[in-house]
């Protein structure tokens, strides 16, 4: 009787349905492959999915050689071609970036809590080492504002700057050289995949938050402050500011609010009109001057606005000796090194993928993570500090018409000139300055728009962006940071542990079968219960998939006998999506065929894939999973094949 009604309803279902001949297609396992050969392709696509060695395919000896030594230093590449055309672009663009670089590298190393000689020097040799092994044409490397402030807030946890500042000068320089190792190990290790766990939206959230508690720590120069907190929170400051209103200095306020003014006057006209770009990238050097000049003319030292003071005139000094490999301090340099070796890469890569993609050529990942890595190994034995590809700079540069990375060589010459000659000129430069230099550059990085793209498309990533933004400002910098990245980490486990399983149905007049709540007109078959995994199946997630199946068959049985339907016939399990699977996932389904069995219900494959059709072969010895009544290539295919043999079944008993 039953099986006379579940052949009324597939009849009735056919009914409403165009009449297709359906050929069943048979399913395949793969070519066999040994297991060297799936282990060499694994790890291609793991660590070389970019194919780097496919250039030396057909080469001579020579030609080889020639073009190892060009995939290593990317000058050699682009430096054959280079003409006198060119160069008066990258003059032109570097002197403008170097009008920039020269004040912002002063105004990171305050940040920092480091000498601002140091942000200079920073500012010409890690260029010139990028220049030879970088390959993004656009580029602009120097100090950062994120990285300065990570580095200051991290190592000041320990040591004073204004205590001990030899010791902290000894802590940044050592704490350069591993953020330079582990970037440059990521690099040629080919592990550039890590730093993807900084997502877009952790990113925004953090850079956000960190600029908002930059410009908070300016308030100490823009307000005169003298004895100002130690601490990053928004709190703390905001309590040490109005606890010390008795050190505000008016006439460096006054200052202070017409520089931040004109700085971001400028910055709003280069933004409205690009070709203007040489307001905001000469603003911060014409700005230096201008106050520079005010205070020797009105000798405004004397009444309240502090200054830099006397800068050592020089190249960088040989500062390998400074580094620490060894004592109690050696977790903490390690520590900061590795934060702001990720954040400084990650920053330096997005910015030259951005110029990059403007300009349709490619940014060798790799490369770029050896070229940041090398620059900082350098820069940490010649006195600077971390550096890498700054988003300010690098506009300017591409905006000033930058066509190679010769552009960092003129910035480069340029400091050098300064670090040689201009130096007694900064001696009268005002903090005050600086600090409106800062907020300038800072404002930039606090993206309104991308805040609200990300809220309309994942409601989850403005989660984690929100706690990126309010970790940073009310807990700490690297708190903040691992609150985001810990919520990332979380949301992809969900996603391997709680794969998204769907029902679906016939659209009537095809053989297509889709999801059933998004496709209203979708209906489904019968006697059957069709479910989409859309997952790797793997250890993590057999439970939940073995317990969410098994409902789902529950609920449908439930649902059947409150309509008076047909009873359920076959559960088909659609693995299209199930792109690999491991012993584990093996073992569900000859669990679940177990269970359904004892339901008189019979379990059906369809598509399963390559490493999953080999899998299941290799542990199905009785031919249990593997007959042909039980694995098809299509929903379709095989719908219409079990609704034959039901039909030819039912034919013969009558």
């Amino acid at each position: 009787m039953e099986a006379n009604s579940t052949v009324s309803d597939l009849n009735s279902h056919h009914d409403h349905c165009v009449e297709i001949t359906m050929e069943v297609h048979k399913v395949v396992p793969p070519p066999h492959r040994s297991t060297l050969q799936k282990l060499k392709t694994r790890l291609k696509e793991t660590f070389f999915p970019d194919d780097p060695l496919r250039q030396f395919k057909g080469q001579t000896g020579k030609m080889r050689f020639i073009l190892g030594a060009q995939y290593v230093f990317p000058i050699l590449q682009w430096g054959t071609n280079y003409s006198l055309q060119l160069l008066k672009s990258d003059v032109v663009s570097g002197l403008t970036i170097a009008s920039l670089a020269i004040p912002q590298g002063i105004s990171y190393a305050k940040l920092a809590n480091l000498p601002p000689i140091v942000g200079l020097y920073s500012s010409f040799v890690p260029p010139l080492v990028y220049a030879v092994l970088g390959s993004s044409r656009d580029l602009a490397v120097g100090p950062v504002s994120i990285a300065s402030l990570i580095m200051g807030s991290m190592l000041r946890e320990e040591v004073s700057p204004s205590n001990d500042p030899l010791l902290f000068l000894q802590l940044a320089f050592s704490s350069t050289f591993f953020a330079g190792v582990f970037q440059a190990s990521l690099g040629i290790l080919r592990l550039g995949f890590i730093i993807d766990f900084l997502s877009k939206a952790t990113l925004i959230g953090f850079m956000a938050g960190a600029a908002i508690i930059v410009s908070l720590q300016q308030l100490k120069a823009l307000l005169g402050i003298k004895n100002f907190t130690k601490q990053m929170g928004l709190v703390p400051v905001l309590s040490s500011v109005f606890h010390r209103k008795n050190e505000w200095s008016w006439q460096t306020i006054l200052m202070g609010v017409c520089f931040l003014v004109v700085l971001l006057l400028a910055r709003h006209v280069s933004m409205r009109r690009p070709k203007l770009f040489w307001v905001s990238a000469g603003a911060p050097l014409a700005s230096v001057i201008l106050a520079t000049l005010l205070v020797f003319a009105f000798k405004a030292q004397n009444h309240g606005i502090s200054v830099i003071g006397k800068l050592q005139q020089g190249l960088n000094p040989p500062s390998w000796n400074m580094l620490q490999f060894h004592g109690s301090y050696l977790g903490l340099v390690m520590k900061t090194g590795l934060i702001t070796g990720i954040i400084s890469l990650t920053e330096g890569i997005a910015v030259g993928r951005t110029f990059a993609a403007l300009k349709n050529y490619q940014v060798d990942g790799n490369k770029e993570m050896i070229a940041i890595g090398m620059m900082n190994i350098v820069g940490s034995s010649t006195s600077c500090y971390v550096t890498t590809g700054a988003f300010s700079r690098s506009a300017v540069n591409h905006n000033a018409g930058a066509k190679t990375a010769v552009s960092n060589i003129i910035m480069a010459v340029t400091v050098m000139v300064t670090l040689l000659f201009l130096m007694p000129l900064f001696q009268y430069t005002p903090n005050v300055i600086l600090g409106a230099i800062i907020v300038t550059a800072v404002v930039g990085l606090i993206d309104i728009p991308a805040a609200y793209y990300i809220w309309k498309i994942d409601k989850f990533d403005f989660l984690v962006m929100l706690c990126a933004f309010f970790g940073v400002i009310f807990v700490s910098v690297q708190g903040g940071l691992a609150i985001a990245v810990g919520l990332s980490i979380f949301k992809i486990l969900m996603q391997i542990t709680r794969p998204k399983t769907v029902m679906v149905g016939n659209i009537p007049g095809t053989n297509i079968y889709r999801n059933i709540h998004h496709y209203k007109e979708a209906t489904g078959v019968p006697g059957f219960l069709i479910l989409s995994i859309e997952s790797p199946i793997n250890f993590a997630n057999t439970t939940y998939l073995n317990e969410r199946i098994l409902r789902w068959i529950e609920d449908y049985e439930a649902e059947q006998d409150t309509k008076k339907q047909s009873s359920l016939r076959f559960v088909v399990l659609d693995l299209s999506a199930v792109s690999s699977i491991d012993t584990s996932g093996v073992s569900l389904f000859k669990e679940l065929r177990k269970a359904v069995e004892k339901k008189g219900i019979e379990l059906v494959l369809v598509n399963p894939l390559g490493e999953v059709m080999e899998k299941l072969q290799r542990a199905d010895e009785a031919r249990d999973l593997s007959r042909p009544d039980c694995l098809f290539l299509t929903v379709g295919e095989a719908v219409a094949s079990l609704i034959s043999t039901i039909k030819g079944q039912s034919s013969t008993h009558i």
